[in-house]
Formats: structure tokens, sequence, C-alpha cells
């Protein structure tokens, strides 16, 4: 009974002592509002095992419309920017999700505007990746 108490107490700090698998390095971007102020997104980039993933929320106040955020992306292979949009069209948070290989840049821009596009009110583009930096 010794013996066992003995080895749970020498095993015990040993297992505490072990390292935390590591966190994959994460940027996150603070929030970014719309010119009119009715939508805002925040959220962060990571590094994912094919490249980067990033994670946002968009929220939308009262008031007629959708929030848009738009993120736009430079090709590390042939230096081409790609842009994609999400939105959400009801009072709240709704969250996004999307995944880049390699790349130069990673760009956000909050706008108000529809359910099939962003129709101006836009925030000035924020960078929230860059290779380097």
């Amino acid at each position: 009974m010794r013996m066992l108490a003995l080895a749970a107490a020498v095993a015990l700090p040993l297992l505490a002592a072990a390292p935390a698998h590591a966190d994959p390095a994460i940027w996150k971007w603070r929030k970014l509002h719309s010119a009119d102020a009715k939508a805002s997104a925040w959220g962060e980039v990571a590094i994912s095992q094919h490249g980067f993933v990033v994670y946002g929320n968009v929220a939308d106040t009262r008031g007629k419309g959708c929030a848009w955020a738009v993120l736009k992306a430079q090709s590390a292979t042939n230096g081409k920017w790609k842009s994609h949009g999400f939105y959400y069209c009801k009072p709240g948070v709704g969250t996004f999700r999307k995944d880049y290989g390699a790349v130069l840049q990673i760009r956000v821009q909050v706008c108000r505007g529809t359910a099939t596009r962003p129709t101006g009110s836009c925030s000035r583009w924020k960078t929230i990746y860059t290779q380097g930096g």
C-alpha cells in the first residue's frame, strides 16, 4: 500500500510538469466597424497544416440590411488577389471560417449590404496578416 502511494506521489509531479501541447501561432485582429457603425467584425488568423485559417465573427446591429466581412488574400505563388465575403442579416453575431494556402497578405473590410452583396458604408481595408510581419 505504501509503495502504491509512493509511486503515485512520484508520478503526479511528472505529469504536472509535462509540457502542454503547443497551440499554433495565432494573430488576433480587433473589432473593425463599417463606416456607418452598424456592422463590425473581429477574429484571428491561425497557422494550419496547409496554410492559414481565418476565424471571424461578424455582427449586425439593428437596422435594415446585412453586415458583411470581406476577406482579400494575396497568393504567394502568383501574387494575385482573391476575395471572399461573409454576411449576417440578423441582429446579433455570426461566425465564419476561411482556409487559405500560401498567402503573402490577408486583409479584411467590413461593409453593410444586402443578402446578395455589400453595397456601401465600408470600412477601410485592414491588414490582418502579412508574411514576415
